[in-house]
């Protein structure tokens, strides 16, 4: 049977950034895709706690922001961070992987509380932000904002590029994306990643990916009439060159 979730309880003091490392530990096995995972703490952090309009309270609101992790073949920072905001208890990630959790290799989104898609197959999430985006615009909610983590390796896909191309031309105002640059795409952009970004239209901002204050500073700038690229270039903490995408 899989596992229920609730979130914290009120008397449950909320988790910081410090607490992130110790909520990653608990998640075990051979399968972490550690690398792909820490290259996004710090990004998802300052997004969730100080941008994103979304909480556990809020998390069925169609007024909500929308978070999606298109990058889903490293979850683990995710969860970390699912947790330490309260969408789902702490005692779910030592089974992270297991048969009985919610907590997939790959989020679902119909187990994961706060996990507004399933993903992992890279070049997906980002088109799918365009649709939201454009379904969003629609219905004429025009304060809810859609952001999509994408890995600089999910450049590599023809999907992402035609989702770059269209929300540039369309005006997608709501749609930002957040680009983990870990040095892991197979070729590369002349100018940087932004300059394909700009190409198409997009207002960009590439910053270092573990400067919190940096971050926010991209994610709040104003973009009017345009989409918004934030390009988060992250350093591996222990000097090794990253691995994974």
């Amino acid at each position: 049977m899989t596992q229920t979730t609730t979130a914290h309880s009120p008397s449950t003091p909320p988790a910081g950034f410090d607490d992130l490392g110790r909520l990653m530990s608990l998640m075990t096995g051979d399968e972490k895709h550690g690398p792909a995972a820490t290259s996004t703490l710090d990004a998802l952090w300052v997004l969730y706690d100080r941008v994103l309009r979304v909480t556990p309270a809020t998390a069925d609101d169609p007024d909500r922001d929308r978070f999606l992790l298109s990058k889903g073949h490293g979850p683990m920072a995710y969860y970390a961070v699912l947790a330490a905001k309260g969408f789902f208890p702490e005692s779910l990630l030592p089974g992270f992987g297991g048969y009985a959790s919610p907590l997939g290799h790959h989020p679902d989104r119909v187990l994961v509380p706060g996990a507004e898609i399933g993903s992992g197959s890279l070049g997906h999430g980002l088109p799918i932000g365009v649709g939201t985006a454009l379904g969003l615009r629609a219905q004429g909610r025009t304060d809810s904002r859609v952001w999509v983590l994408i890995g600089d390796a999910e450049l590599d896909e023809g999907s992402n590029h035609e989702a770059i191309a269209y929300a540039g031309s369309a005006g997608l105002s709501s749609l930002h994306a957040l680009v983990i640059d870990n040095q892991s795409a197979t070729h590369g952009w002349r100018g940087g990643i932004a300059s394909r970004f700009e190409a198409a239209g997009w207002s960009t901002a590439t910053v270092d990916g573990r400067d919190h204050d940096a971050l926010h500073a991209a994610y709040t700038e104003p973009h009017p009439g345009r989409p918004h690229a934030v390009v988060a270039v992250v350093e591996p903490r222990d000097g090794t060159p990253p691995k994974e995408a």
